[in-house]
């Protein structure tokens, strides 16, 4: 699973931002999410599509539509994400004695911890991480006052 930075990196930001400032009943949609990100919506689109597959994302259509997760932040994982964001796409690489002993061996156990590592870590981990750092989530959930 040893990631290209760009793509994971990416999804991981895209599902951040959707946990950061969408509640339950409240979205976030593509625009708002592309300014934010600083990024093309069009290059955003096959990602969300494929975290909406996936189950990471849910899709919400109408005025009021756009994108909220589609679990809990506490059982999304980064490598949940990664995962759904197609990193496993491995193209043709180097190939040799060299590759085949040594370097093969060495990336599957850096694969291994970096998997192990990122299994840990959920969107509930770098929502804490954001409020550690002074981030304020906007309200989303509107007050309720019950007497």
């Amino acid at each position: 699973m040893l990631l290209r930075r760009d793509r994971a990196m990416l999804a991981v930001s895209i599902m951040l931002d959707v946990a950061f400032h969408a509640g339950r009943a409240t979205t976030v949609n593509a625009a708002d999410l592309s300014e934010r990100l600083g990024l093309a919506r069009r290059g955003m689109e096959p990602l969300l599509q494929g975290l909406s597959r996936a189950g990471l994302l849910e899709s919400v259509r109408g005025p009021r539509g756009g994108y909220r997760l589609g679990r809990s932040r506490r059982d999304i994982s980064l490598a949940d994400i990664v995962a759904a964001a197609g990193e496993a796409e491995v193209g043709e690489g180097p190939t040799g004695p060299l590759q085949a002993k040594v370097i093969e061996p060495v990336w599957c156990e850096m694969d291994a911890v970096l998997t192990q590592t990122m299994a840990a870590t959920t969107l509930e981990h770098l929502l804490r991480r954001a409020a550690a750092a002074g981030l304020r989530r906007p309200m989303t959930e509107p007050i309720s006052f019950a007497i």
